[in-house]
């Protein structure tokens, strides 16, 4: 398997219950690297093109409201197989479905405040980085 980078998102619920920490202990414990990280206030506009590909479902406009609703950590992780390494510690979107000692599982309050946003795809995780990160800002 191959050294993958994948976007990670600590969620405004994450951040508001101070979660940061717990959080990227989950990723770094199974064995991924924080190598870009910063902590920022998504405006609308920047929430709507982030999740751009979700505009016309029924949900975008309650998941912009709630990506607005405080700050966020965006950040780098990188690994064997990274990207599948991170959604395996999130766990299922709806935290009902997330095994024991996921992140979901264990810090989610509900399917939208999840606490954690990873990309769904190597092609995908390129985007997101490059929509946060600059190349300089990546530091492995």
């Amino acid at each position: 398997m191959a050294t993958e980078r994948t976007l990670s998102i600590l969620k405004p619920d994450a951040t508001r219950r101070n979660l940061t920490g717990k959080i990227n202990a989950k990723f770094e414990a199974a064995g991924l690297r924080i190598v870009a990280q910063k902590r920022l206030q998504l405006s609308v506009a920047q929430a709507e093109a982030f999740y751009g590909v979700h505009r016309e479902r029924g949900f975008f406009r309650d998941l912009v409201t709630f990506m607005v609703s405080g700050p966020v950590v965006v950040q780098v992780l990188e690994g064997e197989g990274a990207v599948a390494a991170n959604r395996e510690i999130m766990g299922a979107t709806n935290p009902a479905n997330a095994a024991p000692g996921t992140v979901r599982a264990e810090f989610a309050e509900s399917i939208e405040a999840n606490s954690v946003h990873g990309s769904d795809s190597a092609e995908n995780a390129a985007v997101e980085i490059a929509f946060f990160f600059a190349g300089i800002e990546i530091v492995g």
